[in-house]
């Protein structure tokens, strides 16, 4: 095992997977000579050269174009869209092309690309570089959605999506990249997109979460396990779509409570899926009402450090709504 942050991880994954298959390419802005904004390319222009790590135009509709016509060529391109708040544009291909394709043409066609974007708060970017979009996504048939929390999923888990034969979105919760850190295999491993991970045992009731928020979960429940004697068992949903029903509802008929914590804006953000998911089909286990704990209900994320930590919900915050919740 060797330790890693989050985004040597990433990089390492797509180190890999470019020395195994010579079809996989990356293009986006900046990745190539100044490795990325976050760096989560450097070296590898240097290694594979200009044909295989692109340089993109600003025109993030044009990187995932080229992506999609490149993967029905038969390539396996990762394109970077250099903060999921410039997603947008590229909206109509990632919706009504790429995840439709396989449909439309059934089955002759293959779109086998990766769509990572570096996603969420915390680094004080404001308006237009904090934004959570994976609620968007997580709508649409024909897509993966995925997110990390771990360094060693975070590489293991990219690698799965760019061998996967159709369209993967892999967002990066951007706060973790260096402040996340856990050991990684040496040796040639995937993770399986799909499957949620257990992340901590428990059996006063259940936290499910994801990304950025999963690690922050994990702390919360370190400390009112230490502080109040509860004990939480947190799920790491890790793929948004397909979801892990099946470890939502086994968890839950563990400890009947549950507690669902995002960073996005609270109003049908992605947690209201998860609550439907326990509704529907988990409501015999419920011994308490399904909470939420997500982002307000404002425009965007502010400038201010202050207003920001206001927006984000963080280890103190998540312990508040566990114990809130343990004491139905």
């Amino acid at each position: 095992m060797t330790q890693m942050t989050l985004i040597e991880a990433i990089r390492s994954g797509m180190d890999e997977e470019m020395a195994r298959d010579p079809r996989v390419f990356i293009t986006g802005e900046d990745v190539g000579p100044r490795g990325g904004v976050f760096r989560a390319t450097q070296g590898l222009y240097e290694k594979y050269g200009k044909a295989r790590v692109v340089d993109s135009p600003l025109a993030e509709l044009s990187i995932v174009a080229i992506g999609i016509g490149a993967a029905l060529a038969e390539l396996r391109p990762i394109c970077e869209i250099q903060f999921a708040d410039f997603i947008h544009p590229a909206f109509n291909q990632i919706v009504n092309e790429a995840a439709k394709m396989y449909y439309r043409s059934n089955g002759a066609w293959r779109v086998p690309m990766t769509i990572r974007a570096p996603y969420g708060g915390g680094i004080s970017g404001a308006l237009y570089h904090s934004q959570s979009v994976e609620a968007f996504f997580a709508h649409v048939p024909g897509l993966k959605i995925v997110i990390p929390s771990t360094p060693q999923d975070a590489k293991g888990l990219l690698k799965s999506a760019v061998r996967d034969p159709n369209p993967v979105l892999f967002f990066e919760p951007k706060k973790g990249y260096r402040a996340i850190k856990g050991d990684v295999p040496d040796e040639e491993y995937t993770t399986p997109i799909g499957p949620a991970r257990v992340a901590r045992e428990g059996r006063d009731l259940s936290v499910f979460a994801y990304g950025m928020m999963a690690h922050y979960t994990l702390i919360a429940a370190e400390k009112v396990a230490r502080e109040d004697g509860i004990d939480t068992e947190v799920i790491d949903l890790r793929t948004l779509l397909p979801v892990d029903k099946a470890a939502i509802l086994n968890s839950l008929k563990k400890t009947s409570k549950a507690l669902i914590v995002h960073e996005d804006n609270f109003t049908l953000g992605y947690g209201a899926e998860v609550a439907a998911i326990i509704a529907d089909e988990g409501f015999e286990y419920l011994d308490g009402p399904v909470k939420r704990l997500a982002g307000p209900d404002v425009p965007a994320m502010p400038y201010s450090h202050p207003m920001q930590e206001f927006f984000i919900p963080n280890p103190d915050k998540i312990a508040t709504a566990i114990r809130e919740l343990a004491a139905y």
